[in-house]
């Protein structure tokens, strides 16, 4: 976990230092491998302090050799009410302090912050803080990253900076939680644009926040999000790290969350050329979305449906197809139920998933696939993703094979697109 943050994150070691009372000396051998932390007492200390998570105090799964962790619950409770602020102050100083100690809000601080007239965090704001991150969601979904990166930050910038205010006892939680889905937002829409390294800085700053409000839902997204740009930027093996850390409690989880998460276990399995794990992983998640649960599915989770379930597997079994590993019609099933379920609300997600099935059509049914291209064009003509962009280079390539003038009209959208 240490050796993850410090790698994933720009927080310095004085940072770490403060967040695991740790010695600035161990703290380097164990970065470094050349220590591994046995005694439980500081185990659960720097756990504590690594985006509260712990081990269970005074419970079997704590004994040696056994790893069940939980995240923080409230710890005000026997507190009156005073006393409970003044500790959430305390911890929320702590937050401040120690993020900002890092590079994670280094693109937002010399951005101009909306004016607001209250010196305490109100309902609207937070109402506000919510529609934005529910507005951007959906311009990303439909139009791309690259389009709104400026705005969102701007929108950001003012978030964060609510924070350092007072924040009534009864918002407080609510207050990071909606910080942490708009940095969440932030963070996709840079890694959409290909800022990597920003998004991954947004990605840290929102799992921290989203952790301090004890945000189980959030939490999990966030860390699917960073699991997938991993395993898009070529790293699968830490993109599969994150998936299994936000399936630590999966039971506080509704089942489209974990049937997302198991999807990102199956990428990950995939780009790592293991058949078997991906195939088990994909048969789980399939299991999951259609089962029934107790716990609701938080309202920003209405983009998973049978359509984006669909195209997620589809992607883990269309790596497998093109190194030859598994027969293409299953892929080719999963993403062509994405391409025809997905609406215009979803463009982008239509327009990657019919890319990537144009590409199998080409090796098997080149006259479907010519089709197919023409329709993920028509969608990329209204959507500004890099990601997409990269996909359809690929295409071209596979194209050229059959249809010249295709491909070169291919390269002339990508060539002519903003």
């Amino acid at each position: 976990m240490i050796r993850l943050v410090r790698w994933n994150t720009d927080l310095s070691l004085m940072a770490l230092v403060k967040l695991t009372g740790l010695a600035q000396s161990t703290l380097s051998d164990i970065i470094s491998g050349k220590l591994v932390l046995k005694r439980s007492d500081k185990i659960n200390t720097a756990l504590e302090g690594l985006g509260a998570l712990r081990p269970l105090p005074n419970t079997p799964a704590c004994r040696p050799n056994e790893t069940t962790v939980i995240q923080n619950e409230p710890m005000d409770g026997g507190l009156e009410a005073g006393s409970a602020g003044k500790l959430e102050d305390v911890k929320r100083r702590r937050f401040l302090e120690v993020v900002g100690t890092g590079a994670a809000l280094v693109p937002f601080l010399e951005l101009p912050h909306l004016r607001t007239d209250f010196a305490t965090v109100q309902h609207q704001d937070l109402d506000q803080i919510n529609q934005a991150s529910t507005v951007f969601s959906g311009w990303d979904h439909t139009y791309g990253g690259s389009s709104a990166r400026a705005a969102v930050n701007a929108h950001l910038g003012w978030a964060i900076g609510l924070l350092d205010r007072d924040i009534p006892v009864h918002l407080r939680s609510g207050t990071f939680s909606a910080v942490a889905r708009l940095a969440m937002v932030c963070g996709f829409v840079a890694f959409d644009a290909y800022a990597h390294d920003d998004a991954r800085k947004m990605f840290a700053f929102a799992t921290q926040a989203a952790e301090h409000a004890n945000d189980w839902h959030l939490r999990a997204k966030i860390l699917s999000h960073r699991s997938r740009q991993e395993i898009w930027c070529g790293d699968p093996d830490t993109g599969l790290t994150y998936a299994e850390l936000a399936l630590v409690r999966s039971d506080r989880l509704s089942p489209p969350e974990v049937a997302m998460l198991l999807t990102a276990h199956a990428r990950a399995f995939a780009k790592l050329g293991d058949k078997q794990q991906t195939l088990a992983a994909i048969g789980s998640a399939d299991e999951a979305f259609a089962s029934e649960s107790g716990v609701p599915s938080p309202v920003w989770m209405g983009y998973y449906d049978a359509a984006q379930h669909a195209g997620d597997t589809g992607h883990a079994l269309w790596d497998l197809a093109i190194a030859r590993l598994h027969p293409m019609p299953a892929a080719q099933e999963r993403l062509q139920a994405a391409v025809d379920g997905h609406t215009d609300a979803y463009r982008r997600s239509r327009a990657i998933s019919g890319i990537k099935l144009a590409s199998l059509q080409m090796r098997t049914a080149p006259e479907q696939g010519h089709g197919t291209v023409l329709r993920a064009l028509e969608d990329m003509g209204q959507v500004q993703s890099r990601r997409a962009e990269d996909d359809l280079r690929e295409l071209a390539i596979t194209t050229s094979h059959h249809f010249v003038d295709l491909s070169r009209h291919i390269t002339d959208r990508i060539e002519a697109h903003p």
